[in-house]
């Protein structure tokens, strides 16, 4: 397997994920750095793809709990050179989520004594791109072990606040239909955007909806995020899309959410819906979850936005999100997390493996 990195601190640790690129599409390198460290760890090894889970070789009557993090990045929209200044870690990657990698690399190099829990590990790609295409929806297929675990915990960014279920998603391609025509005599075709503007209207007054789940508010959003038509400026266009993307609350499943659009839609259009992921659901009675959130300084907060707790829960894992880095950090140009935040993030967690 060749020879390990020998870092022992956290922070070397994320500044070395950091150095890894691991662009989504390109992630066997940081898989393969990975997997070489853990070679010798006391975890039997699950790949699929670049993509893989460790599990504890001992197996305890205690609970098991599962850490979950993506090796994936986005692009880089700006040169973001891996370095430390002050209490500042940069580099692409550094919040979403290499820092919640590194606190799971941590805990395997450097266990937490735990009375009550074993931990096991799953890694995956392709987080960044569409539901369909992502790693873990495989690995999670291979893995036997799903029905022994008691809680999943996704270490995406959430400044080390417990977020619990998360918004569902879906991409929906409109596109409406016109005929060519000169500008100068637009009586002879049929303009295809001008054809958008009902829903456009609709669109600018549909309200955010608010559902609750006791404390917990999920705002519902829809919005048209990109546009694409015409061929010259000269011509009326015979073509018009636009993509909706719609973030529906933990209340509403796939097929209400596409209700929704195609209602909202009245038929004017045809409609492609190209990325579908479900809501998230809240674990209930869960006294891991409960144990958690009693190491947890500030009460739990609903996940305006989607991770992979939704597809956990859908394959009947409860989950929840918590991890290190800065949510306001994620793909930005300049991308950095808290060293401070990182170091505290490791001693919640191993605080929770402590607790009785």
């Amino acid at each position: 397997m060749g020879k390990g990195l020998h870092i022992v601190d956290i922070v070397e640790r994320l500044l070395t994920l950091v150095k890894i690129d691991s662009v989504i599409g390109d992630e066997k390198t940081i898989c393969d750095t990975l997997l070489n460290e853990f070679a010798a760890k006391p975890y039997g090894v699950q790949r699929v793809g670049d993509s893989f889970a460790l599990y504890p070789q001992q197996r305890s009557e205690k609970k098991l709990v599962v850490l979950v993090g993506h090796l994936d990045t986005v692009p880089p929209s700006a040169d973001n050179i891996p370095r430390i200044e002050g209490d500042r870690l940069f580099g692409l990657g550094s919040a979403d989520m290499k820092s919640g990698l590194a606190i799971m690399w941590q805990l395997i190099e450097e266990p937490e004594p735990s009375a009550e829990y074993d931990l096991a590990f799953i890694f995956y790609h392709g987080e960044e791109g569409p539901y369909a295409d992502s790693g873990l929806g495989p690995l999670l297929e291979a893995i036997d072990w799903l029905d022994e675990v008691a809680l999943a915990i996704c270490l995406e960014p959430s400044d080390n606040r417990l977020q619990l279920g998360c918004l569902g998603t879906l991409h929906a391609e409109v596109t409406f239909a016109g005929r060519a025509a000169h500008s100068a005599r637009p009586w002879q075709g049929e303009n295809a955007i001008h054809k958008a503007a009902g829903l456009l209207q609709r669109l600018k007054q549909v309200e955010s909806r608010e559902v609750k789940f006791g404390d917990l508010i999920y705002r519902e959003v829809i919005s048209a995020t990109l546009a694409q038509g015409g061929t010259a400026r000269n011509v009326v266009p015979d073509r018009f899309i636009l993509n909706l993307n719609f973030r529906f609350a933990p209340d509403r499943n796939l097929e209400h959410a596409q209700k929704f659009v195609k209602d909202l839609v009245a038929g004017e259009a045809e409609i492609t819906f190209t990325d579908l992921a479900p809501s998230g659901a809240i674990p209930q009675d869960n006294d891991a979850l409960e144990a958690l959130r009693a190491v947890c300084t500030e009460p739990p907060q609903s996940k305006q936005a989607w991770t992979d707790v939704a597809r956990l829960s859908a394959a009947g894992v409860p989950a929840v999100n918590l991890g290190p880095g800065a949510g306001a950090e994620a793909h930005q140009p300049n991308e950095s997390t808290s060293i401070a935040t990182l170091r505290q993030g490791e001693a919640l967690f191993r605080s929770f493996l402590r607790a009785l």
